[in-house]
């Protein structure tokens, strides 16, 4: 894959659930993948209430950093070559402007040029329960071809801890986007 192609937009909204975007950036360092960071304001927020991390320390996960107001950035134009784009956590807002084409912000109009390129688009939808609003946003994203990936916990792995269960849906959003990284996979073996 030439580099100019190893390289991923990884937006955060204002969802519960940032350290799911966070990890992701962590999984990713050194891994020869370059990320593209876009963070809402709401996203930033939500992270400074549910974790430890700073906007500014998961900034400096990323190789890159946009701003959301930047619509003039290079993740902005269809000849800015990626693997694709994955939004974790995914409001439904964020959600809903995509699955219109409301391309009031960076995250959004990042959102929109991945899905005119054909390129992967995964969201991490963060809601619960699910309206017939944001069902219908999610199958009109769906079969424009985006994959709807709400970050859910797998048990067969008989996970430990919180961070275990974060890092299963992370490996599972980045299989999404043909990244494969170690984890603990099902083998189709049961335990007696």
């Amino acid at each position: 894959m030439p580099a100019e192609s190893r390289r991923l937009i990884v937006a955060i909204t204002g969802a519960s659930g940032t350290i799911y975007g966070v990890r992701l950036l962590e999984k990713l360092k050194g891994t020869g993948i370059e990320t593209h960071l876009v963070m809402s304001r709401w996203g930033a927020r939500t992270l400074v209430h549910e974790t430890s991390y700073t906007p500014e320390q998961v900034h400096a996960l990323a190789d890159v950093v946009h701003p959301l107001t930047d619509q003039g950035a290079s993740i902005s134009s269809g000849s800015f070559l990626t693997m694709g784009m994955v939004v974790a956590p995914c409001s439904v807002r964020t959600l809903a402007a995509i699955a219109h084409g409301i391309g009031d912000n960076l995250i959004h109009r990042a959102a929109d040029v991945v899905l005119k390129e054909r390129r992967k688009l995964v969201l991490a939808v963060r809601e619960s329960p699910f309206n017939e609003i944001h069902l219908e946003n999610m199958l009109k994203l769906s079969r424009m071809g985006a994959v709807i990936c709400p970050p859910l916990p797998a048990f067969y792995s008989k996970p430990q801890s919180i961070d275990d269960m974060v890092d299963y849906s992370v490996t599972r959003l980045l299989d999404q986007l043909g990244i494969h990284l170690d984890a603990t996979r099902w083998s189709g073996k049961m335990e007696a």
